[in-house]
């Protein structure tokens, strides 16, 4: 989940370092730094705690130059946040690393290397790795070997970058668990941990497999497997944009975001719909074959991305006529788990590198089902790579850490999913029909809902002195509920609850008073009803409701509640509209709280750790 990016060049490559970490601060971090050198024998090395602009303004006073560098954001895993903790760290005034991930077997590793005479400056699990390099490279023959005969003694998950200022014009790089990437330049070469990075100086990539070791000059790139062998890793044009990073005339990336829904919504649609279906190839090649054979999905994801397949599950079951069940990753990973047959793995994430979700497919491989498909927004990655068959969501770049335009077209796409299950399951032509119209309306019904945006930002001042809230939600709205509550306390730090509006009766009622706003959602469909007398239970003990309903729902404004209009939508698309209302209000809770939007405290973007 942090950031890194190196570089070996014939010119001086900080600034192209720092602004690749400029480029990664969507992913969330505590600490920054750089390391690189001019010549052999000198490394010029500084850390900072805090943004990368601290990093900037150190290295411009300190006037660093260098033609071979590496640079790293840290989000804190082990050992607190500060200038001895961040990256890179160093062994002996000569081997230089970075690191993300999680070095399982470091407390072992740290024991018998101190032994041995090496000294620990940080508490970090990383710097065991460039005492380990710099420890073999008295046994081996080259940086290269050294790197490799280290990363064999690591349990855990690493991408490393290792710098040895006795070889200044070269680079390792080795992969095992979290993502590299390497930029192609002309007699310049690049490493990143997310092309994002790197656009500015290079649109040519190739991605690291498990296990990989890469040996990187200005003038070549070379990659050895995990059994020693050469191979080369095809190299992409990236067609992201340079501008994806920019906010434009938005305060905040997670508003542009937000109002991005529309296109990325469109995007997502493009190609994969004809003659009044679902195309099977939006899943893939195989996708034609696996999908009539499936009798059962199996979900498995994180966070926002779980309440994605939470909502799927009602269409899975009622469009499809297939059983479906939805785990947390970190959960399905530690219990005994039963694979039906024709089993569908199901894995979502915006990444792709999520670890608890991919180390939930590498299991869920080995316990034999039918088939993977991931729903992805990001190609290469490695949930895309190792799943059979993929939805890429072309999105776009989400740089928010709270997931808001990633989450409704995971939405979409799973919606389609479930349209081109059920066609091989004897879903009718009319009903098929209608499930592509409602999805082909939806760009123009997201697009009406953000008009509620300047009733929504004078609402959000009632939450001005609040600590806590309540949403409810029935049927495929509950899951929208809680990603609603999720919403709320990510970026306003406000405590949030989500509750089946059936399930008041049964203990949440007792936190009712003027003090807790209820948030309801409240579409026109047959549980609507149901809804209005779980309302009356709030209002009787005195609580304050804040509804989001479609106008024919027949909700209305008084003292106890305050009804806000949803334009009025296909029940089946309701949970994808209803969820941007819900992610306006913590935009601007948030707002007037004073917060870190689009990097909220303690959260990273990507969750390449467990």
């Amino acid at each position: 989940m942090c950031g890194i990016v190196g570089a070996v060049a014939q010119r001086d490559v900080v600034e192209i370092l720092v602004e690749g970490l400029k480029r990664l601060e969507y992913r969330g971090y505590d600490s920054a730094g750089v390391s690189v050198t001019a010549s052999a024998g000198k490394t010029s090395r500084i850390r900072c705690v805090g943004k990368v602009q601290s990093l900037m303004d150190e290295v411009a006073k300190q006037g660093v130059l260098g033609g071979t560098g590496i640079a790293h954001t840290r989000w804190a895993t082990h050992g607190e946040p500060n200038q001895e903790n961040a990256h890179p760290h160093t062994s002996n005034d000569r081997i230089t690393i970075v690191h993300n991930g999680i070095i399982e077997n470091h407390v072992a590793l740290r024991k018998a290397l101190i032994q041995r005479g090496y000294t620990f400056t940080s508490a970090t699990d990383s710097e065991v790795i460039c005492h380990l390099v710099h420890e073999q490279l008295a046994l081996n023959d080259s940086l290269l070997q050294a790197v490799r005969a280290a990363v064999a003694q690591l349990d855990g998950a690493y991408g490393t970058v290792v710098m040895d200022n006795q070889d200044p014009d070269r680079l390792i790089v080795a992969r095992s668990g979290s993502p590299l990437v390497i930029g192609y330049g002309v007699g310049e070469h690049f490493v990143a941990s997310d092309q994002l990075a790197l656009l500015p100086v290079t649109r040519r990539f190739s991605f690291l497999e498990e296990g990989d070791v890469a040996e990187i000059t200005r003038k070549a790139v070379h990659v050895y497997d995990v059994q020693g062998n050469k191979v080369e890793r095809e190299i992409t044009e990236s067609q992201v944009t340079h501008d994806a990073g920019d906010k434009g005339k938005f305060r905040h990336y997670m508003l542009k975001e937000i109002y991005e829904q529309p296109v990325a919504i469109q995007n997502t649609l493009d190609g994969r719909i004809a003659n009044g279906k679902v195309l099977d190839a939006a899943f893939g090649e195989n996708a034609a074959k696996l999908l009539p054979k499936v009798e059962h999905v199996q979900i498995i994801a994180c966070g926002t991305s779980y309440h994605a397949g939470m909502v799927s599950r009602y269409w899975f079951e009622e469009l499809a006529d297939v059983s479906c069940n939805v785990e947390i990753a970190s959960e399905y990973r530690y219990r005994k788990s039963f694979v039906r047959p024709n089993s569908l793995l199901v894995t979502i994430s915006q990444s792709g590198e999520t670890a608890d979700t991919l180390a939930a497919l590498r299991l869920a491989k080995e316990q034999g089902y039918m088939a993977s498909l991931t729903i992805c927004n990001v190609p290469g990655s490695s949930l895309v790579r190792e799943s059979e068959m993929a939805y890429m969501m072309q999105a776009g770049v989400e740089i928010g850490v709270a997931s808001t335009k990633a989450f409704t077209v995971q939405l979409a796409g799973l919606l389609m999913l479930a349209a081109a299950v059920g066609h091989h399951k004897g879903l009718n032509s009319v009903s098929e029909a209608a499930i592509v119209s409602a999805l082909q309306s939806l760009p123009a019904k997201i697009d009406q809902t953000l008009g509620m945006d300047s009733a929504i930002e004078t609402l959000a001042e009632d939450f001005a002195d609040k600590h806590h809230s309540l949403f409810l939600g029935r049927g495929d709205q509950y899951p929208i509920a809680m990603e609603g509550a999720l919403k709320l306390k990510e970026i306003s730090y406000i405590h949030a609850e989500a509750y089946a509006a059936g399930e008041l009766k049964h203990g949440p009622l007792a936190l009712i008073d003027a003090d807790m706003p209820v948030i309801v959602v409240a579409p026109n469909n047959e549980l609507v009803e149901k809804l209005k007398s779980n309302v009356e239970e709030v209002r009787a003990r005195g609580g304050l409701m804040y509804v989001f309903a479609d106008k024919d729902a027949a909700f209305v404004s008084d003292t106890a509640m305050k009804v806000l209009h949803v334009p009025a939508c296909d029940p089946l698309i309701a949970p994808i509209i209803y969820t941007v209302p819900l992610q306006l209000l913590s935009y601007h809770v948030a707002m007037i709280k004073g917060t870190d939007v689009d990097q909220p405290r303690n959260l990273a973007k990507s969750v390449t750790v467990e």
